[in-house]
């Protein structure tokens, strides 16, 4: 009965995939009103497929592709690894990129040059030591602005019950062509007011970790409305910057 059922859906996508070429080799000749009509039903089917290729491809790769497995803190009670390092992109990358550019749905890049020379590409990571499984790659060529700086969105799970005993861990693997000095700003949106804190990344360590403690803001717990993360590049003309993976998780501090 299942070999029976497997050879009906081989038959059914079979005809369905003749049905589609045949409707490909006749779309020169269409009158524009079907063309039209075609051209919506396969934009839906197209989506469809989309779907599922990125799912495979998701399954398939190694690293395994959606995984947000990575160590966390004993008392982590909020842990996340960007979509950007966790699956493929529609579009993986761009260049000549302008200000305000969005990567994804999280990650926006923010500079003021006249004319950009800037590339941004996410890369598939391939070394058994990843645990994500995508990177991020910067290239900066001709640089004639003042900053430079990629920010990160956080989802709302990541404030949601946040309180200033908290501690925030941000952890990221980079690789660089030169030396760079690159800081992370963690800001906090709460009423009229964003608390900001800033820390230095120690980029001679292979793991770099930074944590963002909120005991010494002034954060108004009730009115908290969402997070972001600014990573900031000092002098980044002819560079490239590989993030291979990026984490952050939350706990509060210990108690004494």
């Amino acid at each position: 009965m299942q070999f029976r059922s497997v050879i009906g859906e081989w038959i059914k996508h079979r005809r369905g995939f003749r049905r589609w070429a045949k409707a490909a080799r006749q779309a020169p000749n269409m009158s524009l009103n079907e063309l039209r009509q075609t051209r919506s039903v396969a934009r839906k089917y197209m989506y469809s497929m989309n779907e599922i290729i990125s799912i495979a491809d998701s399954r398939l790769a190694l690293p395994m592709i959606g995984s947000n497995a990575f160590p966390r803190p004993h008392g982590t009670d909020w842990a996340w690894r960007p979509s950007l390092w966790c699956r493929p992109l529609p579009s993986p990358g761009m260049s000549s990129v302008e200000s305000k550019s969005k990567l994804g749905r999280e990650l926006t890049l923010f500079h003021d040059c006249a004319h950009s020379e800037l590339t941004l590409r996410q890369l598939r990571n391939m070394r058994e030591a990843d645990l994500a499984s995508y990177g991020l790659r910067m290239d900066v060529f001709n640089f004639d602005g003042s900053f430079l700086s990629l920010v990160l969105d956080m989802p709302h799970e990541a404030v949601d019950g946040l309180q200033k005993k908290h501690l925030i861990r941000m952890s990221t693997i980079i690789e660089m062509e030169k030396p760079l000095e690159i800081f992370a700003r963690l800001n906090i949106k709460h009423g009229p007011n964003t608390e900001q804190i800033v820390r230095e990344l120690p980029l001679h360590d292979d793991e770099i970790i930074v944590e963002f403690d909120l005991a010494y803001t002034d954060l108004n717990e009730k009115r908290i409305e969402r997070a972001w993360v600014d990573l900031i590049f000092e002098n980044p003309q002819m560079s490239q910057v590989v993030l291979r993976d990026l984490t952050f998780s939350r706990r509060p501090r210990a108690e004494f």
